[in-house]
């Protein structure tokens, strides 16, 4: 089998668990099963756990492929998918050395009442094919009980709980840390590291053995623009179908802050500076969902040109002193100070008009506080969501919607906020509390923003 340099220099890797993310057809799940079956010659254990959606897609994907697990290693191993009368489990033998046979489990995480069998003690390594798909309970229960885990998958929803709880908290090696895309190095710079976990990023170019005519046909029977070009061309992470705004591309609309300081205006004769300033929010104070307490700041030019400023997302399912609508005010009053004193002012927050307890609470503040410079009004909700969205998409289409950067909430909102899957024209309930937030700011002035002529 042959390999290129970055492939090399990870079969070389010495680490505690590895993710190998990438494009379709870069050789992850080829080289990675070939690692694995090194790790397993030298670990000191004799059970191991090669896992998959199923048995037969095992098979397919990596035992009896061409440079598979049979084809690598001939007759160092038996695949026995029946079982035998000593292990009734799917099991491959590897026959190491003379007396030191190791014992791989063949499992599929479809089958929970199997898995949950095969779960019974500690293993030397855990390979999991497409971790990204996997059941998680099962992710769970067997990454706690191997000495080495190594995970492949394509980009997927960024919101997959596998995601923040595994796979950001690997970090690619120095040397190989620019061929990682700047979108998933955000998200791994967003959780803690753990020491010996390893990310590892491989592309198209990264697989010597793929003819460039072969790589031209793959990328050719994917047409660009779609979210599964994105998630198997470029190796981007991103719910495959229904996204709400698909026309949302990092490149084109996320920029940093210091960008838009030329917005900021400085003298009068300023061709182009921001005249409207407009505070969002959104509130959900449950302590057992994901739900979020969203504010935004958003910055409108005279031009036409609207721009997500700033956030500030928190939940009280992460809050061991749970906030409470008076909290809310409180927050909401030093956000609107931090962003006066860095864009300008705005003088009105919109707040979801369904939440008259933070409404209440605003009323009650202003009149504790005589100095307060800051109006709290239910925010403007006669648009329809269909018709907020329309309007948004056509801003991302002509250019006139732009996102600071370390608005990163509401960067992953607009990349997996979806369509419901049973109903036309109706957006799921989830991944949405910014994209409220930010459109209460902006809805008062929609007539404002520069839209498709």
């Amino acid at each position: 089998m042959r390999v290129g340099p970055k492939f090399d220099a990870f079969i070389d890797c010495i680490a505690d668990v590895e993710f190998l993310e990438g494009t379709t057809a870069a050789g992850k799940t080829t080289v990675g099963i070939y690692k694995f079956m090194l790790e397993v010659a030298e670990s000191k254990q004799k059970l191991h756990i090669i896992a998959g959606l199923d048995t037969g897609t095992i098979e397919k994907n990596i035992i009896n492929k061409d440079h598979g697990i049979l084809d690598e290693w001939g007759k160092l191993v038996e695949y026995h998918g029946a079982g035998t009368s000593q292990e009734k489990l799917p099991h491959i033998t590897f026959h190491v050395s003379q007396n030191n046979d190791k014992v791989i489990y063949v499992l599929g995480y479809d089958d929970k009442k199997r898995w949950k069998k095969a779960l019974g003690g500690q293993y030397g390594c855990l390979y999991i094919d497409e971790i990204n798909i996997a059941d998680m309970d099962f992710v769970r229960e067997a990454s706690m009980r191997c000495d080495y885990l190594l995970g492949t998958l394509n980009p997927d929803d960024p919101m997959l709980p596998v995601y923040d709880e595994y796979v950001n908290h690997s970090r690619p090696l120095a040397e190989w840390s620019k061929d990682t895309p700047e979108p998933i190095m955000q998200y791994l710079n967003g959780c803690e590291a753990y020491p010996g976990w390893v990310h590892w990023f491989f592309n198209f170019d990264d697989n010597i053995s793929l003819s460039e005519q072969k790589k031209v046909k793959i990328i050719r029977n994917v047409p660009p623009g779609t979210k599964l070009y994105k998630n198997k061309i470029q190796g981007l992470r991103g719910k495959a179908t229904g996204l709400v705004f698909s026309n949302f591309d990092r490149k084109r609309h996320v920029v940093k802050a210091s960008e838009l300081d030329q917005y900021i205006q400085k003298n009068r004769g300023q061709e182009e500076y921001f005249k409207w300033y407009s505070i969002g929010v959104d509130t959900a104070y449950s302590q057992q969902s994901a739900d979020t307490i969203a504010m935004s700041f958003v910055g409108i030019t005279n031009k036409g040109l609207c721009c997500v400023l700033d956030e500030r997302v928190y939940n009280n399912r992460d809050l061991d002193v749970p906030i409470a609508p008076s909290d809310t005010i409180v927050n909401l009053v030093d956000f609107a100070e931090r962003n006066r004193k860095r864009w300008g002012l705005s003088k009105t927050a919109f707040i979801d008009s369904a939440d008259q307890a933070t409404l209440t609470e605003g009323a009650k503040y202003r009149r504790a506080h005589s100095d307060c410079i800051y109006q709290f009004t239910g925010a403007y909700k006669k648009t329809k969501i269909i018709d907020r969205i329309l309007l948004q998409l056509n801003y991302l289409h002509v250019g006139s919607f732009l996102v600071a950067e370390h608005c990163q909430t509401y960067i992953q909102e607009l990349e997996t906020y979806s369509w419901k899957e049973d109903k036309d024209n109706e957006p799921e309930d989830g991944n949405d509390h910014m994209v409220n937030s930010v459109q209460y700011a902006w809805l008062p002035y929609k007539d404002k923003i520069r839209g498709e002529i």
